[in-house]
Order: C-alpha cells, then structure tokens, then sequence
C-alpha cells in the first residue's frame, strides 16, 4: 500500500502538469507581447537563463523574461561571515528604484511578476513545481547550515508560503521559517491554498520588486 506521502507527491505532480500547461496555454498571448518588447527595446535576449539550487541541492537551470540590461554586470560578493549558515537579516534583491540596470520593460514585468511566467516550462519539465520555496543561487545555497539546508528537500516552486507573506519584503530569516513550516506541513490542500493566495499577492503587487 503506497504512503499518505507518495500519494501526496503523485497528485501533487499531476497537478503540477496540468496547470502548468494550463498556465502556459493562457499566458501565451502575454509572453508573446513581453517577448516582443523586450526584444524592442535594445534588440538583446529575450529570456535570462540561471543556474539555480533545486531538490536535494541539483542543478537546474531556471527560465525568466530577461528584465536587465544586456550588458548589465551583477557584481555579488556572498559568503563573508557565513560560517554559520546565511544570515537571518540577509535580504537577496534589490528594488528596482536602487538598480539602474534593470530596463524599462524590465521594471514593469517585475512589478507584475511577469518576467516569472516562463517558469511554467520548469514546472512541466519538472525541476520546479507550482509551490514550493523560491529557488536560490547556488553562491548562496552552498553557505547554507545544516537547518537551512532544510528547504532543499523538496521542489522549489514557483510560489511559495513565503512568497504569499511577504515575498522580497522579509528577511532570509523570515523566509527560512516559512519554507521550513512549508516542508514540514505541505500538502495539496496546503498548496491549493497558497496558489489562492498567490492570485491576490500578484494582484495587488505586495512585495514585487
């Protein structure tokens, strides 16, 4: 007899296909505009493809519209006083008023989370799932402390519990405690929920960068 959990996992990635195919079948009218004007507007890639940590600490890579400059250099120095795991008051991103790089088009996809949407390829391919902890930068992940390597167990997601309370307005340590809640407490009814959420945090722009 299979386990509540492998039964959990099961439906969890049925449901991770369907609506990601769902979602990539409506929001193609949307990704094409955005591809569009992107490309319009300096003629460079339209996508921006990384490196990100995924279940069990692998590699994958992630897909987002690209919303910096082409020849914009991210110059992030992480690790220095980390022995001890990444600290709670770390905060990764910036918001756009203090990063010149990000481009016009780029400001307003992610106010919107647009430049997010071509994450529904991660999550039928299956290195992402609909809810789960953001995926982080592997320059980040290695400093990770044994408790914080906690969140790696499962698929990252595309939304997430922290995402839906708070998303770039929390500090790492705020986020560590919500993906650590997520993992110990996950489920399809705890998931369904989160993705209702979702729909009003992107609505209302709560947290976008």
């Amino acid at each position: 007899m299979m386990s509540r959990q492998t039964v959990d996992l099961f439906f969890k990635r049925v449901m991770d296909i369907l609506l990601g195919v769902a979602g990539l079948l409506v929001t193609a009218p949307i990704m094409l505009v955005v591809a569009t004007c992107i490309k319009l507007e300096d003629g460079g890639p339209v996508l921006f493809v990384q490196t990100r940590t995924g279940k069990d600490g692998k590699l994958f890579s992630i897909y987002k519209f690209r919303s910096m400059k082409v020849d914009a250099k991210q110059q992030n120095e992480y690790g220095k006083g980390w022995e001890s795991g990444v600290p709670d008051t770390f905060i990764f991103k910036e918001g756009n008023g203090k990063n010149p790089c990000i481009t016009k088009v780029g400001g307003f996809i992610r106010r919107t989370s647009i430049d997010e949407l071509p994450q529904f390829f991660n999550v039928v391919i299956g290195n992402m799932s609909l809810v789960g902890p953001r995926p982080e930068i592997p320059d980040i992940t290695c400093h990770y402390s044994e408790e914080q390597k906690k969140r790696l167990r499962v698929k990252p997601g595309l939304t997430g519990w922290a995402q839906v309370n708070g998303r770039s307005l929390i500090t790492n340590g705020e986020k560590m405690q919500m993906d650590c809640h997520y993992v110990d407490h996950r489920s399809i009814r705890m998931d369904m929920y989160i993705l209702m959420l979702t729909v009003k945090v992107v609505l209302t722009f709560r947290g976008a960068v």
